[in-house]
């Protein structure tokens, strides 16, 4: 009988034995096995994972939350077994970006299905990410909110930590694209994606695809008063318009030095502070169940 491996990050699961019964049930009715695997404490689930398919695991779930999905991807990078995702994090920037749902039912039925899409990998200087990855800011915001906050208000309170550190200065980085002339810029952070989602389902990078063989890159640079709130109605209106306060652009690989150390992130996990960050892309570097297309309706059925 085929066999799952059910990642699971215990800190982002309430009740477990439930968790545990519904899985044992959805996998029955699909002629599944399953196996259900804690995250230890130094280690979201790439250990784990690797374990899980040399022993012959053709299937695994990653419950949890970004973090979760990053480890078990860096496991399944260029492999062939699929990763299929519970969503039960902060954020869920690829769970949403690839539309599975929140529900458990519903997504475990989606990885038990036979729906699937290989999407694009990137490495941040050698750890492997499937959504974001940044320098500057957004890493200082991702270390400064406490589990507890997160766990208690979810991407809320990744805002209520970041309109704290709104104001601030500016940082000087030089970004190369594709080994071209690099770009100065005054900034308070850059990231990479290769989903363009922010916590709460905002788009920051609207031109950013999971499997379109690119990475995109953001500059956000706000000064002055009006400077955030520029930034701000940019993302709400999701304009694709390029200024000043917020730069956007693609490339392959991208290279970041700035003139000071910075914390840097990589799916909302810290990675440690450096004055450079280098991002490549890894194409089609993972297997990931989903959604069954929606089928458009016809015109004479309209």
């Amino acid at each position: 009988m085929l066999t799952a491996a059910f990642v699971v990050n215990r800190k982002r699961i309430r009740h477990v034995p439930h968790l545990h019964r519904r899985s044992v049930a959805a996998a029955a009715a699909c002629g599944w096995e399953m196996e259900l695997l804690e995250t230890r404490s130094a280690d979201a689930g790439h250990g784990v994972t690797r374990e899980a398919v040399t022993a012959g695991a053709q299937l695994v779930f990653a419950v949890g939350g970004d973090g979760t999905v990053r480890a078990c991807a860096q496991a399944l990078a260029g492999s062939q077994v699929p990763l299929a995702i519970v969503p039960r994090g902060t954020a869920n920037l690829v769970a949403t970006a690839l539309g599975i749902p929140s529900l458990l039912g519903a997504a475990l039925a989606v990885g038990f299905g036979q729906h699937e899409r290989r999407i694009d990998l990137a490495v941040a200087d050698g750890i492997t990410f499937a959504a974001m990855a940044g320098i500057g800011l957004d890493a200082a915001v991702v270390g400064a909110t406490a589990a507890e906050l997160k766990g208690a208000a979810g991407w809320l309170g990744y805002a209520a930590t970041g309109v704290r550190r709104l104001a601030g200065k500016r940082t000087y980085f030089e970004i190369r694209l594709d080994g071209g002339e690099p770009i100065g810029r005054p900034a308070r952070c850059v990231v990479v994606g290769n989903v363009g989602l922010l916590p709460g389902g905002f788009v920051l990078l609207p031109e950013a695809r999971p499997d379109d063989g690119l990475l995109d890159v953001g500059i956000l640079a706000p000064a002055g008063p009006f400077g955030w709130p520029r930034v701000a109605w940019r993302v709400l209106t999701r304009s694709r318009r390029d200024d000043a306060v917020l730069e956007r652009y693609q490339a392959r690989r991208v290279e970041i030095a700035a003139e000071a150390q910075l914390p840097r992130q990589a799916d909302g996990e810290l990675i440690g502070a450096a004055a450079s960050l280098t991002v490549e892309l890894a194409p089609g570097g993972l297997l990931v169940r989903v959604p069954a297309p929606r089928r458009r309706r016809s015109r004479a059925a309209d």
